[in-house]
């Protein structure tokens, strides 16, 4: 097999890999573990409490900080347990995908696969996980006092977001070695409207990461309106990036703005009859925008029933929704990766 190749699918098992990384990212949120761990031990913190003793240890420093105190106080061991097990999952899968990364990299430098092309964006690659390693701590130390329940829904959004670039920037990566030139085409107006596409929904995964962060879509959980409005008083009194009502608000104008510019961008690139492959998958982002926007009415309708460390239908609805949202940024991705510049 072609060495491209190869690499290019260790590239995407690396992205498949994130994926999962962000969704248990997701699971630690909806069961209230990311603070369960209290320290942070990149190599030693590998091993959980190996025994009773240990348990007790960890379950005292996590009784220290505000989030047990004031919310978790009826926790017993075995609560904690719960918890501990997908904060403690998420990092390790963390650990594994270092490893998935770093031992085939050094086995394609022995075997001299690695061409002077590679190098920089692989130095990219790694140093983008190191600070998403570093980002994700300083996002936990945030809720690890005496007074916030849960971390900064702004450091939250960073980490997410933080994620996704090197979830995006990976998947291009593997493109390029994976996709042939002859299969993509030039087309400037399509083009400049997928990156137009992606700006705004990059907005959206923030205001996103604002909602999980501060359990917005609890506080609204009606649609169409918003507890009975179409526009919350609270727009040109509160805060647009603290207030949940007026994240909530904006969130969903988003939601209903990518609708439309996606739909328009289908019916421009629908017509546009090149490679084989652009043909068999440019109807992709507009299939996924419908389920997206489905998927988060549903969350929000399900909001009310938030189930305490455990998976009900809004926990369910809003891992979806993360998924498929992480879907959706990827087959723009892809497009605009089809879509090359044009030639000078």
């Amino acid at each position: 097999m072609d060495k491209n190749k190869i690499i290019g699918r260790w590239l995407l098992l690396g992205v498949a890999m994130l994926i999962v990384q962000v969704l248990l990212g997701g699971i630690t949120r909806l069961t209230g573990s990311g603070l369960s761990i209290t320290e942070w031990k990149p190599l030693l913190g590998a091993l959980p409490p190996m025994n009773d003793g240990e348990w007790l240890i960890a379950f005292e420093k996590y009784k220290q900080i505000a989030q047990f105190k004031y919310l978790n106080q009826d926790f017993t061991l075995g609560d904690f347990k719960f918890i501990f097990f997908w904060e403690w999952f998420h990092r390790n899968w963390a650990r594994l995908i270092s490893v998935v990364f770093l031992i085939p990299f050094i086995y394609f430098l022995i075997k001299k696969m690695i061409t002077k092309e590679m190098v920089p964006k692989l130095i990219g690659l790694f140093a983008l996980g190191i600070s998403q390693g570093l980002i994700g701590w300083i996002m936990v130390a945030s809720g690890l006092n005496d007074e916030n329940l849960y971390v900064s829904h702004i450091r939250l959004a960073i980490h997410f977001v933080s994620a996704l670039v090197l979830i995006c920037f990976t998947y291009w990566f593997a493109l390029s070695l994976l996709i042939r030139d002859e299969d993509r085409i030039q087309n400037q107006s399509i083009r400049q409207w997928t990156m137009g596409i992606i700006v705004v929904l990059f907005f959206q995964l923030i205001y996103g990461a604002f909602m999980a962060g501060l359990k917005a879509a609890t506080v609204a959980p009606t649609w169409p309106s918003i507890n009975g409005d179409y526009l919350p008083s609270s727009l040109s009194t509160q805060s647009w990036i603290n207030h949940p009502i007026n994240i909530h608000f904006i969130h969903r104008g988003i939601a209903y703005l990518l609708i439309v510019l996606i739909v328009i961008w289908f019916v421009k690139a629908r017509k546009i009859v090149a490679s084989t492959i652009w043909n068999r998958y440019k109807w992709i982002p507009i299939l996924l925008v419908f389920i997206q926007v489905g998927l988060g009415i549903t969350s929000v309708l399900f909001s009310t029933n938030i189930q305490r460390n455990s998976f009900g239908l809004f926990e369910w609805s809003a891992q979806l929704h993360q998924l498929v949202a992480m879907f959706l940024l990827m087959s723009l991705v892809w497009v605009l990766y089809m879509l090359r510049k044009k030639e000078s």
